[in-house]
């Protein structure tokens, strides 16, 4: 069974922190390609000279130097809310056969529970959930705790014998993978500590973000002057 992994967000821009870590985890998973979807937002939170088209072409330059990433534009072409659960249930339609891993931040898990039919989600992907270091699980809500309780992954049989509904919390996912193949250890996560709003601001004051950004993405921005 072929695996595709799922990374959605507004992209605004994209950025190596994105990228980085999907990369890693595309050996980790066995994923065959990954779908980058730029999110649509409302308007007023638009960055300045920034369109949707913009931000989707920044996260084509990437895909084009990726050979495994393709970037996906339904989120852009719905019109009305963006719900993950009609994106998922579209992508499902699309790759039948194929299992889904709908890859996320810590910060998305703590809100899960609030998202729309987050339960029908679970019903048509994994959920990987990639975290930073020193995360803390200990500290969530009732609901999420009772979520991971049903639904985290503990043991590679899990994931090798469900099609969907588990969640995958890296680097504990990391940590069986390299038990179970103890001559070839798998590194951990890059972890970038960077947000677009971040890249954001320092644009607009003039900073280099070369380290941040993938060279065409960054000669994209200049070029279009953009976020200044």
């Amino acid at each position: 069974m072929e695996n595709i992994g799922i990374l959605g967000g507004t992209f605004d821009p994209i950025h190596l922190g994105h990228t980085e870590p999907v990369k890693q985890l595309m050996s980790c998973l066995s994923l065959n390609k990954v779908l980058l979807i730029p999110a649509n937002i409302p308007p007023h939170k638009t960055s300045p000279n920034v369109t949707a088209k913009q931000r989707a072409d920044m996260v084509k330059l990437v895909c084009n130097e990726e050979e495994y990433f393709y970037c996906d534009n339904r989120e852009l072409a719905r019109s009305g809310h963006s719900y993950t659960v009609d994106t998922l249930t579209e992508l499902k339609q699309c790759y039948p056969k194929q299992r889904l891993f709908f890859i996320m931040g810590l910060d998305s898990l703590l809100t899960f529970t609030t998202w729309h039919k987050y339960q029908q989600i679970l019903s048509l992907c994994h959920v990987v959930v990639n975290t930073r270091p020193n995360y803390q699980l200990n500290s969530v809500n009732e609901a999420t705790r009772q979520l991971l309780n049903q639904h985290k992954i503990t043991r590679l049989a899990e994931l090798e014998q469900k099609a969907c509904g588990g969640i995958l919390i890296i680097p504990e996912i990391i940590e069986l993978l390299t038990q179970h193949n103890a001559t070839a250890p798998i590194k951990p996560l890059i972890n970038i500590n960077i947000s677009s709003s971040e890249i954001r601001h320092r644009l607009a004051s003039k900073q280099n973000c070369d380290q941040f950004l993938n060279a065409k993405v960054c000669a994209f921005i200049n070029k279009n002057r953009l976020y200044r």
